[in-house]
């Protein structure tokens, strides 16, 4: 029995028939000749989703991304620095001096998994400031992901991987050019140290990354050249600012710019978030119709679960697993 046919035989109710229902809804939007955005929120790389959606975007069942500037970066820690991990099951009971100790050890800890910093972080550091400074140089100006595809194509990092590079999401989307939205690039690593280095005078021009409003730009033109042609269905993995960010471009075009363009023509959000109409992670998504996101008859679907269970298990299923 293949995933899917598992899926179908065994999720029949509640919330796992939700499961069976947003994801058959995915792959009939696809096959409706609609396009798909995906938004990454926590820490989706570092708990190795790249596992299933780096296929997902190699068979063009993704074809744009938004996601924090952690998950951007940690996709690439993931890939160079992966040996070096250490996973702690029993994470839940750790005293506050065995948190310190793994602060002390450079151990990163993100729920059961410890990113290394010298082997992760620094391993990055130096490559990525060189592209950093030679846009600075040259006057140029890329936004985060930009850099990040020059690093991977570059090859300075091929000797230091330690996973297969086709189970790295970002090496899949450099690879297909897709365009990656990242909308508070600040709250990350190698933002952090980006500032540093400018502060410190190592850097000269905080202005070589582009900013989060001309990634709202970058979103607009990308969305109404893409809505010509093809519905673009929305996929939500947790809340906050990756999902929050894109989301809002349809009512930006319509009430903002008025100009015509087609509503999001799928939702689905897979979040833990509790239901709630004060928070915008946890609203269900009739409130969004109030907002001019999406339309009375756009299929949409929440699945109230731990997407690193339920992402891979949809994604088997729009694969045919």
């Amino acid at each position: 029995m293949s995933i899917k046919e598992f899926i179908c035989h065994h999720y029949r109710h509640f919330n796992a028939a939700v499961v069976k229902d947003a994801s058959q809804a995915y792959v009939d939007h696809l096959d409706a000749g609609g396009q798909m955005l995906v938004t990454l929120a926590g820490a989706m790389s570092t708990a190795e989703l790249g596992l299933s959606l780096a296929e997902m975007i190699r068979q063009d069942k993704v074809h744009a991304i938004s996601c924090t500037g952690a998950n951007l970066e940690e996709d690439v820690f993931n890939l160079v620095a992966h040996d070096y991990y250490e996973r702690i099951p029993e994470y839940r009971q750790l005293s506050a001096e065995q948190e310190r100790d793994l602060a002390d050890r450079g151990m990163n800890r993100v729920t059961d998994t410890c990113i290394p910093e010298e082997e992760a972080f620094r391993r990055i550091e130096k490559p990525i400031m060189d592209l950093w400074r030679r846009a600075e140089e040259s006057g140029e100006r890329f936004f985060p992901y930009e850099y990040f595809y020059e690093l991977l194509r570059s090859g300075v990092l091929e000797e230091s991987y330690q996973i297969d590079p086709k189970d790295s999401w970002l090496m899949a989307a450099m690879e297909k050019n897709l365009p990656i939205f990242t909308p508070g690039w600040e709250d990350s690593t190698l933002a952090n140290i980006f500032v540093a280095r400018n502060y410190e005078g190592k850097l000269n021009s905080l202005l070589s990354v582009r900013s989060g409003l001309e990634a709202m730009d970058h979103l607009i033109r990308w969305y109404l050249s893409s809505n010509k042609e093809h519905s673009i269905g929305f996929f939500q993995i947790g809340g906050g600012i990756a999902g929050d960010f894109p989301i809002c471009v349809v009512p930006l075009i319509h009430q903002d710019l008025s100009d015509p363009c087609r509503y999001w023509g799928y939702f689905c959000q897979i979040s833990d978030s509790t239901t709630s109409y004060g928070s915008y992670s946890g609203a269900v998504p009739n409130e969004k119709i109030t907002w001019g996101k999406i339309e009375i008859d756009t299929p949409r679907f929440v699945i109230e679960s731990d997407a690193t269970i339920v992402a891979p298990l949809m994604f088997a299923y729009i694969l045919d697993w």
